[in-house]
């Protein structure tokens, strides 16, 4: 038997709560999971209160990510005993996933877990610090240098964009962070923001380009907040949209695209080919100082992440929520 948070819709509503499942409960695949730590994520908070249509099965195991150790595997690229990380790849929507002490996946979806990391380490980054090097990766691919000018975070104080400013930073860009918890200025500007302003000059509709300020963008946000932040971005510059927090609509124009050659560059971390994981992860052990990790996350217990979810749906949840799935 092994705990698990499962979701389930059926005559009595939609519903999340901790149960305990037997292991012949888990999905097909090829490897087994120990798993040691999962993580609280925008899209597990959509899925645990049901205000988002994210799964798409029931009864699900949500959990988008997970670190452990394999129990049995009938692959040859793992064998019993191996750490392993696992981000994306349609678990905790269509797939059981991380937010149970067991898992059962496809070896095709994990990587061995990062050198210089521990698997508490390695979730502290998670998801969200995964995507953040995928969308710095973006801009480093386009060629944006740090004399370009400042580059733009928005939803600065989540996952995302906390782990974003830290990356810029750490590469010596000047990092302006949009947020709407003002209260969150001091740790903002602790990761590395020369500047915090307020989410409300983005997030309301704008005109079709603005006087232009940013060499770069990442964007968590969508909707009016990406509209904009196009709308400022610099000729030439580029764009990192990985998130919706404000909708999934883009209400503007092509006017940035067409009248300053403005890059968008859309950031799926789902299903991304396992080599550039690995990069990835290969930047991050580069550039996150440990210290850093423990200012952008805490620790909750699997019991608590049911009532994490709601506070994280209602913005209140600051940076990364680390869920030890075993206390």
């Amino acid at each position: 038997m092994f705990k698990a948070i499962v979701i389930n819709k059926d005559d009595k509503g939609y519903r999340a709560e901790l149960d305990q499942l037997e292991e012949s409960a888990l999905p097909a695949g090829d490897v087994r999971v120990r798993v040691q730590y999962s993580t609280l994520n925008y899209k597990d908070g959509l899925a645990i209160t049901g205000k988002g249509p994210v799964v798409r099965s029931f009864p699900m195991v949500p959990g988008i990510d997970f670190a452990g150790e394999v129990l049995e595997s009938t692959s040859p690229e793992f064998k019993v005993g191996d750490a392993v990380l696992l981000n994306g790849w349609g678990v905790g929507e269509g797939h059981w996933g991380g937010l149970a002490q067991q898992a059962r996946v496809k070896a095709d979806w994990l990587i061995p877990l990062p050198k210089g990391f521990t698997a508490k380490q390695a979730l502290a980054i998670g998801t969200a610090g995964y995507t953040a090097m995928l969308c710095v990766m973006a801009l480093q691919k386009h060629g944006v240098k740090p004399a370009d000018g400042e580059v733009l975070v928005t939803g600065a104080a989540g996952g995302v964009g906390s782990f974003a400013i830290a990356l810029l930073s750490k590469l010596g860009f000047t990092v302006v962070a949009s947020s709407g918890r003002p209260q969150e200025a001091e740790y903002l500007r602790s990761l590395g923001a020369a500047e915090v302003i307020d989410r409300s000059s983005l997030s309301e509709p704008g005109k079709p380009l603005a006087r232009e300020r940013w060499a770069a963008v990442v964007d968590s946000v969508g909707s009016h907040t990406l509209v904009n932040a196009c709308a400022a971005t610099k000729s030439e510059g580029a764009v990192a949209a990985c998130g919706l927090a404000q909708g999934m609509d883009f209400p503007g124009t092509v006017a940035p695209f067409i009248l300053r050659g403005v890059t968008l560059y859309g950031i799926n971390s789902v299903t991304v080919p396992k080599a550039k994981r690995i990069a990835a992860y290969e930047q991050l052990s580069a550039l996150v100082d440990l210290k850093t990790l423990d200012a952008i996350s805490h620790e909750i217990s699997l019991g608590e992440a049911i009532q994490y979810a709601d506070a994280l749906m209602k913005g209140n949840v600051r940076g990364r929520v680390i869920v030890d799935v075993n206390r």
